[in-house]
């Protein structure tokens, strides 16, 4: 009997085709402060406090068993980084350069400001806790930034108090399906006397499971910012099933830059897998004289379907 999986929703996406710079800047103390620190390079031994999370959600929780790569679908907050990493971090965001070339905006999100960076360690951990091996999906796209700031100083808010004049579920970014099986949100704000902020799932069944921690994002109330680094994650494996597409990522990236890398991954993947399965072929038919031409169907069709996800995926630019 062929095993019944739950089908993933399509991908909502942004209403910009191509790179929208933002026409509001950033706050002026917001950017000085955070270009105060010295500038030093990347030390994992001396940045990286890797804490795993108390607790993980399955997929089966939340009405989706079967769907995605791995039976893990979010997990309760961890620790990635030292403080100082974080001030480093926010020293890069919102230098000169990444916020005069690196800073766009989208019906989504009003301030993105990609950033490039990656590191094994923080894989590794990542994919202990996904439950699945995992790599950054492209180097376009290693992580980004998400800002959002209020413009009023808010009061500290204690656990069950609301802040006068803001509504329960304000959102600081759109509900959205993400272009990944997998993303990490390290939150780069100080938390303190901050509640909500929860990431909201709408489960198989149509609920809603808000999880403590940096989907859609709550705004966060007792804090004058929120602002978050996303980086996105595929299978390692080439065998592995790939949702992979590029939604999101159309208005905030160069699309010649983005199917190269895109097609370059994807055909890799595809090499790979004619490859080892050439040589199982090989190896099958020293002991085994009859052709199995409903397996080598199989395999085609399955090669088939990636294929087809990926001419979705390669619209020409109109």
């Amino acid at each position: 009997m062929a095993a019944a999986f739950a089908v993933a929703p399509s991908v909502n996406a942004p209403v910009e085709k191509h790179i929208t710079r933002p026409t509001k800047k950033q706050p002026r103390a917001l950017v000085e402060n955070a270009r105060k620190p010295e500038r030093v390079k990347f030390d994992p031994k001396k940045h990286l406090r890797i804490v795993e999370p108390k607790n993980r959600i399955a997929m089966k929780d939340i009405g989706l068993e079967g769907a995605g790569i791995s039976p893990i679908a979010v997990t309760e907050p961890l620790s990635l980084f030292t403080e100082e990493a974080i001030e480093q971090m926010r020293a890069e965001i919102f230098s000169e350069a990444v916020l005069e070339n690196c800073q766009v905006a989208s019906s989504f999100a009003a301030n993105m400001i990609r950033n490039y960076a990656g590191n094994p360690e923080v894989a590794a951990i990542v994919s202990k806790v996904a439950g699945v091996d995992l790599v950054p999906a492209m180097d376009i796209d290693m992580g980004h930034i998400n800002v959002s700031v209020s413009t009023r100083e808010a009061p500290a808010c204690q656990p069950g108090e609301n802040v006068e004049g803001e509504k329960d579920e304000k959102p600081a970014f759109a509900w959205h399906r993400d272009s990944y099986p997998f993303v990490c949100v390290t939150m780069l704000s100080d938390c303190t006397g901050m509640v909500r902020g929860e990431t909201a799932l709408r489960t198989g069944t149509g609920d809603i499971l808000k999880v403590r921690g940096p989907s859609q994002a709550l705004k966060a109330l007792g804090g004058r910012e929120r602002i978050s680094m996303v980086t996105s994650f595929r299978p390692k494996s080439a065998f592995m099933k790939d949702e992979t597409v590029l939604t999101s990522l159309r208005g905030i990236a160069d699309w010649d830059e983005m199917y190269y890398q895109y097609a370059e991954y994807r055909l890799q993947n595809l090499a790979d897998r004619f490859s080892e399965t050439r040589k199982q072929l090989l190896e099958r038919q020293k002991t085994q004289p009859k052709f199995d031409v409903d397996q080598a169907r199989e395999f085609l069709e399955e090669q088939k379907r990636y294929i087809d996800a990926m001419l979705t995926e390669l619209i020409k630019d109109e």
